[in-house]
């Protein structure tokens, strides 16, 4: 039995199974069995159909990557021309895009490469059409635009997010809140930080997963509200989690009704690609979610360079990250910082490693002599 059918034949037990209490463990289980199929399947391990799991070569270049995923003819391609300006084939029948199609966007300094991708199918995920290979590559990107189409975006949404799902890519979701840590003895001990009980997990369910693992010695810190699927995850440790705009495509087909009812659909974004409508939304929305901001370097004796900000990806990013970011030795040869902007009251200001920045600071480095 292929690994496939073996994946086929636990996702129909489980659509059988009642969730309840009493199942919580068998489910547990079964999710637990599922993910390391899925993880072997990815991998390219025993035969699954599809071939391995390898992207399409796209070297990496700029400051962010993100990749375009979509049914066909959704008008991936038409959006990536209009963006960056590179022609990626678009007509009205299906599987025009047969290889990942790079371009790059200027926005606000920063270079954003965007890849529009084959169209992917259902079952992509266990290597029908190209599937293994489009979500591959997508897997590389710092966010992703799942394009829909607007006549019928909600059953392609939840496909999409079900083929994704199936190779451990997890959408606007963060890292659970759950330690877990392995050793030599002492068997397993599951302990709750919370206020309240947990509703999810409990030693039993813990204990099963775990030994569906074949750890039998561990600590399992509960910091929230986890769930089995998120106990698995930290066990499997090759999650992607990543933030994704949902791009609705064509609404000049629809109805202001339709698109007011489509507006409750978090993450997402309204245009038009042909006719190039609400551009403005999907960028500054992409800028926010990605959390850019941009860092402008000082040379001594010199002018500000402004015309190549570097590019930090974090909330409240520190100077020690922007010095990170340079190079990684620049930390170890670091003084201390003048910083003009809106990170600080002087202008400037000297200021240590642990010094928050803002978007548009000015930074100039001094080393140790």
């Amino acid at each position: 039995m292929s690994v496939a059918q073996k994946i086929a034949e636990i996702e129909e037990e489980m659509a059988r199974t009642q969730k309840n209490k009493a199942t919580a463990k068998h489910l547990g289980l079964l999710k637990a069995k599922l993910a390391k199929l899925r993880t072997e399947l990815l991998i390219g391990g025993k035969s699954g159909g599809g071939g391995g799991g390898d992207g399409f070569d796209v070297a990496k270049s700029g400051d962010t990557r993100i990749g375009f995923v979509g049914f066909p003819s959704v008008g991936k391609s038409t959006l990536l021309t209009k963006l960056t300006g590179t022609f990626s084939e678009a007509a009205s029948y299906e599987f025009t895009t047969l290889v990942a199609t790079p371009g790059q966007l200027h926005y606000k300094g920063a270079k954003i490469q965007m890849i529009d991708l084959p169209g992917i199918i259902e079952g992509a995920k266990d290597g029908k059409g190209r599937g293994r290979q489009v979500i591959a590559t997508a897997r590389t990107c710092n966010m992703l635009y799942i394009v829909l189409d607007a006549s019928k975006p909600m059953t392609h949404k939840k496909i999409i997010e079900k083929e994704l799902y199936g190779f451990n890519i997890r959408l606007n979701a963060k890292p659970p809140g759950m330690l877990v840590r392995k050793k030599d003895k002492g068997g397993i001990a599951f302990t709750n930080t919370m206020s309240e009980k947990p509703r999810n997990l409990d030693l039993e369910t813990v204990t099963a997963i775990l030994r569906e693992y074949k750890i039998h010695n561990c600590d399992v810190v509960l910091r929230e509200d986890c769930t089995p699927d998120q106990l698995i995850d930290v066990l499997e440790g090759n999650i992607v989690y990543m933030p994704c705009i949902y791009v609705l495509n064509k609404i000049d087909a629809i109805t202001m009704e339709e698109l007011e009812l489509l507006s409750q659909v978090p993450h997402y974004v309204p245009i038009s690609a042909k006719d190039e409508w609400n551009f403005d939304e999907l960028l500054e929305t992409t800028w926010s979610m990605l959390n850019m901001i941009r860092i402008y370097t000082k040379p001594k004796g010199q002018i500000p360079d402004l015309s190549a900000p570097v590019i930090l990806h974090q909330k409240n990013p520190t100077v020690e990250a922007f010095c990170m970011r340079l190079h990684r030795t620049l930390a170890k040869e670091f003084k201390h910082a003048r910083v003009w902007g809106n990170s600080v009251r002087h202008q400037p200001q000297i200021v240590g490693l642990s010094h928050v920045l803002q978007d548009e600071d000015v930074v100039q480095i001094i080393k140790k002599v």
